[in-house]
């Protein structure tokens, strides 16, 4: 076993995946209690501010922190799937990017303003738009799933070499990404908190920014990443659909990428359309898949 399956099988086996699992609800449930014990102080007098931002004001936003947490245990299984497929991996980015919606429903929820005027009050406004684009996703992401149900493997065939290639660089990658994103989610998370304790500036824009650090660096990695699979994958298929299909996942990818770039009612229209992009190409390549079996099987009689 080389080097790279070594490290692989250590950071990124079926073990380590449940302890993984274990540890972040652990923190997520142990974050919970202490955001909405921050939040108590501050109602009660106890910790004072001399601003208290939205995040801190209602123990509702309490469950913007867990579900943090959840998001980085998300992060590690779009890993973990990664050498595994390539759909299924795709998949992971989208669910990773509804959660994001969801999180941020979730910190909006402590700061809606009821009133009669609810489509005239931007925040307002914008959760209802989070709102339907969690279901619309929801959905979207429940027929991507469907059309990539893979068929039970098959412990005797055997691996042609260049797909075994291609999974052996699938591995590498995988195990390169994992060192990579917990430096960048560390360094995102100091060069915050630093922003936060050290400067000037507004708590509540502070605490806005929350929703897009770390995933905004993280989705421009994974444009390189699957940038580099298409490029690599070349090496064992050369096939129309699947070369359209990979391409098309790069260009979801982008949409999301760029989805962190706007806000209002265009980040949410630029993330609906990334998974809807992503699911059409599935769907198409399905099709396109079973025509080429059939050609194949009808090339093989004659």
């Amino acid at each position: 076993m080389s080097s790279i399956e070594k490290t692989y099988q250590w950071l990124l086996s079926e073990h380590t995946k449940h302890r993984s699992e274990a540890i972040i609800l652990v923190i997520a449930i142990v974050s919970f209690l202490l955001h909405l014990a921050l939040i108590y102080l501050l109602e009660f007098g106890i910790v004072k501010l001399s601003h208290v931002p939205a995040l801190l004001r209602s123990p509702i936003a309490a469950i913007y922190t867990p579900f943090s947490f959840i998001l980085v245990y998300e992060v590690y299984l779009l890993v973990y799937y990664l050498p595994k497929s390539i759909t299924v991996y795709i998949g992971k980015q989208y669910e990773i990017i509804t959660l994001i919606i969801i999180r941020r429903l979730f910190k909006d929820l402590a700061g809606l303003k009821l009133s009669t005027d609810w489509f005239a009050v931007k925040e307002d406004l914008q959760f209802t738009y989070d709102l339907l684009t969690a279901l619309v996703l929801f959905y979207a992401i429940y027929l991507f799933h469907a059309n990539i149900a893979s068929k039970p493997a098959d412990i005797q065939k055997v691996i042609p070499t260049p797909v075994a290639r291609f999974i052996w660089f699938k591995q590498l990658v995988a195990v390169c990404l994992v060192p990579v994103l917990v430096a960048m989610a560390v360094y995102a998370f100091v060069n915050w908190a630093m922003g936060v304790w050290v400067s000037s500036q507004d708590l509540d824009t502070s605490f806005k920014n929350l929703n897009s650090i770390f995933f905004e660096e993280f989705f421009t990695l994974l444009i390189i990443v699957d940038v580099l699979l298409l490029l690599f994958s070349f090496f064992y298929t050369n096939t129309f659909h699947k070369v359209i299909r990979n391409s098309g996942f790069i260009i979801s990818t982008i949409l999301l990428r760029i989805s962190f770039s706007v806000e209002g009612l265009i980040n949410n229209l630029l993330i609906v359309s990334a998974i809807l992009f992503g699911l059409l190409m599935v769907v198409i390549h399905n099709q396109y898949e079973r025509l080429h079996q059939k050609n194949t099987a009808l090339m093989d009689v004659s």
